[in-house]
């Protein structure tokens, strides 16, 4: 069965809090603190909230749901006018099968449809297996970086990538 990809809606929040949840806490296990990852799940109402009202009113910033058959195994976040690739998630089981770069190719696609040539993205610099992925896809680091430090309170610097 192959994966496809929809626009999230309002009654999908929860699935995708959850998704998010299981995707940050195998993708960044030993970047981010554990502690933070952990306490993810405390926290599901309000994510769900939070993502209820992203899906209702999304703005520029548009999100899909990448589903196999009934399941949600992934999502993309991109915001349209800016040019920016929030987020590309798989669950592990889904990862180092292609369809990364599907969902790539999708947010690629549909930026420039929006008629962006100058795509970017942010990836945490010690998140190897994002950056090898991105680089592999024809991003590159353009030099810019910035520090954040909203996960757990450990400053944790991220990577600028950009595709021409």
């Amino acid at each position: 069965m192959e994966i496809t990809i929809r626009k999230a809606l309002p009654e999908d929040a929860h699935t995708y809090a959850l998704c998010g949840i299981s995707c940050w806490q195998t993708a960044y296990r030993g970047i981010i603190p554990d502690a933070y990852l952990d306490n993810m799940p405390t926290e599901i109402e309000q994510r769900t909230e939070n993502f209820r009202q992203a899906f209702t009113d999304p703005g520029n910033v548009h999100s899909y749901c990448v589903m196999h058959g009934e399941n949600m195994v992934g999502f993309i976040t991109i915001d349209i006018i800016h040019a920016n690739i929030w987020a590309i998630y798989l669950i592990e089981e889904f990862c180092g099968k292609g369809y990364g770069k599907r969902l790539l190719d999708f947010a690629v696609n549909e930026l420039e449809r929006e008629g962006h040539y100058e795509i970017y993205l942010w990836v945490l610099e010690d998140n190897v297996r994002a950056r090898r992925f991105y680089e592999k896809n024809n991003f590159y680091v353009d030099g810019t970086t910035r520090v954040v430090d909203r996960y757990g309170g450990v400053p944790l610097v991220q990577v600028k990538y950009v595709r021409n």
